[in-house]
């Protein structure tokens, strides 16, 4: 007897070897055309599929699971962080929630270094002067970014992205400093030469760049606060590529207009996809680098989580326990 093959409905469109495996192993329901499901549109997916794969961009919220199907099953979300699914009602309601971790540490790390470069030298600036014919040569005193060798990279979140960051910019001559629930095994403050921080004020305090890359839970919503963003120095940059909710970003934004911090590189926002008028305006006067939540925009990334959510899947439908299981202690 050949056993049914499950409903799986992707809610974007992923790449298309992951693709053209799902519908090899299941009843696949793709979306083409790639137009993000709205609430509507999820809640048929969610009343239909037996396991649903979303993305960052959807919001799999408690009113959602509890009107979902009685077939849906498993939520295997194609991204690391699962801050899009309330973990704790799909629990309740008997589903399995999976995520993708650790395929995309290395590009994330990538990208951070780069818009830490990026800001600092003023990259994104410079490159748009030569496009629109305002550059008359080379001049002793212009356009004069802040060399980084040397200077303190505080890290907020000593994950594996935190950690494949020191790595990073410790070839680049940066001091590398910690804040982290609880401090790194020896072994690795010691390879790192990584200064643990218990006080995430005392370090905001003595940096002079910045990096987040922590998850977002309910406890890390507004992480960096207005308070906590005034102990930053006035010349210091601070660079997000973890979740836009974990920085007040209306206080950024006010002390990057009253010059309160020298700079700033962003690739995630607090209401994306949606980007503030300030912010935008601020980017072209040069004072931020704004980029469109393309941390982990790789071909090999997206194959490598397209793998991982086939191979969830596939074990679930199978009768075990998923690699990536996601518990509400984990988060």
């Amino acid at each position: 007897m050949v056993r049914k093959r499950p409903l799986v409905v992707l809610t974007r469109k992923l790449p298309d070897v992951i693709e053209t495996r799902m519908c090899e192993l299941f009843n696949t329901q793709l979306n083409i055309d790639d137009v993000p499901m709205d609430r509507e549109a999820l809640s048929r997916a969610l009343a239909t599929a037996e396991v649903l794969v979303p993305t960052v961009t959807d919001r799999i919220d408690a009113e959602l699971i509890a009107a979902a199907g009685p077939q849906l099953r498993l939520i295997a979300n194609f991204g690391n962080g699962v801050d899009n699914i309330d973990v704790d009602s799909a629990l309740k309601r008997g589903l399995t929630v999976t995520n993708t971790p650790g395929v995309l540490t290395e590009d994330t790390a990538d990208m951070t270094m780069a818009l830490i470069l990026a800001v600092a030298r003023r990259l994104v600036e410079g490159a748009r002067i030569i496009p629109e014919s305002e550059w008359n040569g080379w001049a002793p005193t212009w356009m004069l970014g802040r060399r980084i060798t040397g200077k303190r990279l505080g890290i907020i979140g000593m994950g594996r992205i935190g950690q494949a960051l020191a790595r990073r910019a410790k070839a680049f001559g940066l001091q590398i400093h910690y804040h982290n629930r609880h401090k790194v095994a020896p072994q690795i403050e010691e390879a790192l030469e990584a200064t643990y921080w218990e006080s995430l004020d005392q370090m905001l305090a003595r940096m002079d760049i910045v990096s987040i890359n922590c998850p977002h839970t309910p406890a890390t919503y507004h992480l960096l606060s207005a308070r906590r963003l005034s102990h930053l120095q006035p010349h210091a940059i601070l660079v997000n590529t973890a979740r836009g909710e974990l920085i007040d970003e209306a206080a950024l934004t006010r002390m990057l207009e009253a010059g309160q911090v020298a700079g700033a590189g962003l690739d995630v926002f607090e209401h994306e996809p949606a980007v503030s008028s300030k912010l935008i305006r601020l980017a072209k006067a040069g004072k931020v680098t704004l980029l469109p939540h393309m941390g982990s925009a790789t071909t090999e990334g997206r194959i490598d989580m397209g793998e991982k959510v086939l191979i969830n899947i596939k074990t679930f439908m199978d009768g075990h326990r998923p690699p990536d299981r996601v518990l509400p202690g984990m988060l």
